[in-house]
């Protein structure tokens, strides 16, 4: 067991030290560069909207395989204090305020039009491995409703979740937005760690 123990805790430490010789202010940028890595979802041009977006190495990332033609907006509760590329815009919001807003509000706020949608959300946890799940999931839940509303067709779809009761409940509802979904646990995540990531690839057009 002291080993496990040792092992994450270096695995832990290797990242956060990697992190921060890269310039990114978190180690969990490598999770979505072992995504980016595998499906290839962000495109030089894309715009991309990434949900709970502090402190921002998610943001900083897509930037960068977005590049200067593309544009990346960012909305956390918090001030992110990273500095950003010119194509980078942050915006203090409420993701869950934003998901109960109607598609013409949502796009006078956010825009529209995204190619990729990311979130890295999470809830504050309370150690209660059934609690957090639940939060988890409300949290996805409005991230994917945010999704479906300012995606283009054939957009993607990048969504953390705490495994638990509700997991398939919210692979389904991705399901039935996107033609295809995966699902995927990066190396980076913490081996203890709950967080799988499922992700959308093309969303479907919407019905008439």
């Amino acid at each position: 067991m002291k080993r496990k123990k040792t092992s994450s805790k270096y695995q832990t430490d290797h990242y956060a030290r990697k992190a921060k010789k890269e310039n990114f202010p978190a180690r969990s940028v490598y999770k979505l560069k072992e995504i980016q890595q595998k499906f290839k979802l962000i495109k030089k041009g894309d715009k991309v909207l990434d949900l709970g977006c502090a402190p921002g190495s998610w943001a900083k990332y897509a930037a960068e395989l977005a590049g200067a033609e593309g544009r990346v907006i960012g909305i956390d509760l918090k001030k992110v204090s990273e500095r950003f590329s010119a194509n980078t815009r942050v915006i203090i919001g409420d993701v869950i305020e934003l998901a109960q807003k109607d598609k013409e509000n949502l796009a006078e706020t956010i825009g529209t039009g995204y190619n990729v949608v990311l979130s890295d959300m999470a809830p504050a946890t309370t150690g209660r491995k059934d609690v957090d799940a639940a939060r988890s999931y409300y949290l996805c839940m409005a991230a994917l409703t945010i999704a479906q509303e300012t995606l283009k067709e054939n957009g993607c779809f990048v969504c953390k979740i705490f495994q638990g009761e509700d997991f398939e409940e919210f692979k389904d509802a991705v399901c039935k937005t996107f033609d295809k979904h995966k699902i995927f646990k990066p190396q980076s995540c913490r081996k203890e760690s709950k967080e799988i990531y499922i992700i959308g690839i093309c969303k479907t057009q919407e019905e008439n």
